[in-house]
């Protein structure tokens, strides 16, 4: 409902500025957060202030004055603030909205404007060289949240979380490992401080020293080191 007040409002704000000899300026509505503000709000007044070389104020009231708008839908309008033009709902339109509420129920508000249309949300996407952080999850609530309201909206949408398991960050990954593997053999290695430090690599290692004992001592493939490290810690994942 309130996307299809905000583009009656739109309308009814653009012939004002039409009236006034106004330029038609880019502006945004937006919901007050306090009750006394009202539902709607404008800041129209603010763009056209260097324009019209006038106080936001004074612009707003010239505006307010010359709207024309529907008792039916909106009560009243106030202004508030530097400039801000407030809205004010006509109880008797958010009453004839509660029938639409009560037989669309969990569907109200539903617009189809993605209907047809294609979505892809790519959300975490954590390289795949440790654990997962509440960061992380953080990310994924965030994502999976887009990721809906774009399904609500009739968007067919495509979820993705990119495995990049490629580059410098899986060589610094495998060559960690292979020092905690030669630390669990006896030696004394200089681990350096841009390698990763947590103790799942310790973890890694331990699980190739048990698998292979110590037949990768002496060798500077990575391979191993890389490919078991990547696939336990996806695993994780």
């Amino acid at each position: 409902m309130l996307l299809q007040i905000e583009a009656y409002l739109d309308d009814r704000l653009r012939q004002a500025l039409r009236e006034l000899n106004y330029p038609q300026v880019e502006y945004q509505f937006d919901q007050p957060r306090a009750e006394a503000h009202g539902d709607i709000s404008v800041n129209v007044a603010m763009p056209l202030a260097k324009q019209v070389k006038k106080p936001p104020r004074e612009i707003a009231a010239a505006i307010v004055e010359r709207l024309d708008v529907d008792p039916q839908q909106i009560e009243k309008v106030e202004i508030a603030g530097p400039g801000f033009i407030n809205f004010f709902l006509a109880p008797s339109l958010l009453q004839k909205a509660v029938p639409h509420i009560l037989q669309e129920k969990d569907d109200y508000g539903r617009f189809p404007i993605g209907k047809g249309k294609k979505a892809q949300v790519e959300f975490v996407s954590a390289n795949p060289t440790g654990p997962l952080t509440v960061g992380h999850g953080r990310q994924a609530v965030l994502g999976d949240t887009v990721a809906n309201l774009l399904e609500w909206a009739s968007y067919d949408v495509q979820r993705e979380y990119y495995f990049n398991n490629a580059g410098r960050q899986m060589r610094i990954l495998a060559d960690s490992v292979r020092l905690r593997y030669l630390e669990l053999l006896g030696e004394t290695v200089e681990f350096p401080d841009d390698y990763y430090q947590g103790e799942y690599i310790r973890d890694i290692a331990r699980h190739i020293l048990e698998t292979h004992g110590d037949s990768l001592k002496n060798s500077d493939d990575l391979t191993i080191f890389k490919e078991t490290a990547e696939r336990l810690i996806f695993e994780d994942i």
